[in-house]
């Protein structure tokens, strides 16, 4: 009987539940994805081992080294050894081998060694796979929980292909993720970016069969997911796309792993560590490896270290107060040089804020490496309710003839599904952004044939226009689509009011207190 969607993504999430009385729901994911990854290689292997007796039976005279090298040459793509061999406490490091012992004391150790040797017996595959493995502490989750979520974790039908598809498995997987970020506040929401996000994204970037793909900010690995589903979606192979990601959490990076394999995704390398910092992927002389497809939805006007002297520095050095550009001159580094293009979610901020971020906005545009500007709408994200756009970039000369020397601009921030804990985007929504992304435009910059709902403007706007005076390279929205300045006020001009006002009332506070505490009346600045 065929496993449905609905059944394992029910128990699963009995299991998390589970560690109510342990944990907060925002680090449910750092227990539940270890354990559901290891039950998943556990019931896979196992289906394997069970082909293998059965098409060996008879073979009783083999030595245990030749069964060996038949089932690994054969039957199964990965090893789960042993763990104490050699002592009275020897057992495979599977998943129903470790269950039979939940009563014995010690469980988080067991656990703790059989994830180990299972990324130590497969370095090229599980490799730092399972995390900090921190919540196998007696100390951090007692043996008694513990306990309890694998009871209700081995209620789930088996995970293995002769059960159950990867689409299927891969789609409880993401259900878990949407379900911790939608319940758990900011904290899980900064490694799972809305589908509908990341899917308009990887439309906008369209990657084609073999080409690699790059997310410098991985998360949960979900862009890089999508890539390879929408390459199949048109009837290419997904598994062709080489997938390469950095995640600055090192749990937060195994996440990612696990979430490709159990899409049935091996092609592809993640790596830990910050991107902006220590980027892991390079090229022979100390440059960063470029791709065709880069995709990244970093955090939000991160605090961070500037660069002192780094090549990817393209048009000054982003402010230590926020680092959202940075990581567009790191994806810009990292565009291959033909036809690489980037793909990036930020807040509204980095169109008009001033100083550093201006002369990098500047140069960018002076190079005529941005493609478009999308503006989104607010409150579609687990860990933030601001608005935010997606920028689009293509490497020197890689922008089709008719979107050269110039920005298309798409305000989209009224195409929204309102929803309980955030807004959505519909797949009608996702489809007329990616229709006014390829229109025609007229010499006036606006659409043609672009049919909409009053929900949706766009309009194509030279670099002269960019550079004037009176614009002076803000990106604003408002300023370039007259429908969305009619209806919105200007966002900069917002801000800058407001920092005014501010500016001003503190001056007037200080003033007040000054003459208060000349009057001896002392406490209104507490």
């Amino acid at each position: 009987m065929a496993v449905t969607q609905q059944e394992i993504e029910s128990r699963l999430w009995d299991a998390a539940d589970e560690l109510r009385v342990a944990m907060p729901e925002a680090q449910y994911s750092s227990v539940v994805f270890p354990l559901m990854f290891w039950k998943y290689l556990s019931d896979t292997w196992e289906h394997h081992h069970q082909e293998f007796l059965a098409d060996n039976e008879g073979l009783d005279d083999l030595s245990a080294e030749e069964a060996h090298e038949i089932e690994y040459r054969d039957y199964q793509s990965f090893e789960i050894p042993f763990i104490y061999p050699g002592t009275v406490q020897e057992r495979r490091a599977s998943w129903t081998s470790i269950l039979a012992t939940i009563t014995q004391p010690g469980l988080g150790q067991r656990v703790r060694a059989s994830l180990q040797a299972i990324e130590t017996a497969n370095p090229d595959k599980f490799s730092r796979l399972f995390g900090s493995m921190s919540w196998t502490s007696e100390e951090v989750l007692s043996g008694e929980v513990l306990a309890a979520v694998m009871q209700a974790m081995d209620r789930t039908p088996k995970m293995h292909e002769g059960n159950m598809s990867h689409d299927v498995l891969g789609g409880a997987y993401e259900y878990l993720l949407k379900r911790f970020s939608d319940g758990s506040g900011t904290r899980a929401g900064q490694f799972f970016t809305p589908r509908e996000v990341v899917e308009l994204i990887v439309e906008l970037l369209d990657p084609k069969g073999y080409e690699s793909v790059y997310d410098p900010t991985c998360g949960s690995g979900g862009m890089l997911i999508a890539a390879a589903n929408l390459l199949k979606a048109r009837g290419g192979r997904g598994y062709t796309l080489s997938l390469y990601g950095q995640e600055a959490v090192s749990d937060t990076a195994g996440v990612a792993r696990m979430n490709l394999f159990m899409h049935n995704l091996t092609q592809f390398q993640i790596e830990g560590g910050d991107t902006l910092k220590d980027p892991r992927f390079k090229k022979p002389d100390g440059s960063v490896e470029q791709f065709d497809v880069i995709v990244a939805n970093p955090p939000y006007s991160l605090k961070w270290k500037p660069w002192s002297n780094d090549p990817r520095a393209i048009g000054g050095v982003a402010p230590q107060s926020s680092a959202d550009w940075a990581f567009v001159q790191h994806m810009i580094a990292s565009m291959g040089p033909k036809n690489g293009r980037a793909g990036v979610v930020l807040p509204h901020g980095v169109l008009f804020r001033g100083g550093q971020e201006a002369a990098i906005r500047q140069r960018i545009l002076d190079d005529d490496l941005l493609e478009a500007v999308i503006g989104l709408p607010a409150n579609l994200f687990y860990s933030t309710s601001i608005p935010t756009c997606i920028l689009v970039f293509r490497a020197k000369g890689a922008k089709a003839e008719e979107r050269e020397d110039g920005v298309l601009f798409i305000d989209a921030s009224r195409r929204f599904t309102r929803g309980k804990n955030r807004n959505t985007l519909t797949d009608a929504d996702i489809a007329d952004v990616v229709t006014a992304y390829h229109a025609n435009f007229d010499s006036e910059g606006n659409p043609v044939g672009l049919d909409s709902d009053g929900r949706l403007a766009a309009r194509f706007v030279s670099r002269s226009e960019i550079r004037s005076k009176e614009n002076d390279y803000n990106l604003n929205i408002g300023r370039y689509i007259k429908q969305a300045a009619a209806e919105t006020e200007d966002l900069g001009t917002l801000i800058d009011a407001y920092n005014l006002r501010r500016a001003k009332r503190r001056i007037a506070e200080e003033r007040m207190l000054k003459v208060l505490a000349a009057a001896g009346i002392e406490g209104f600045d507490e």
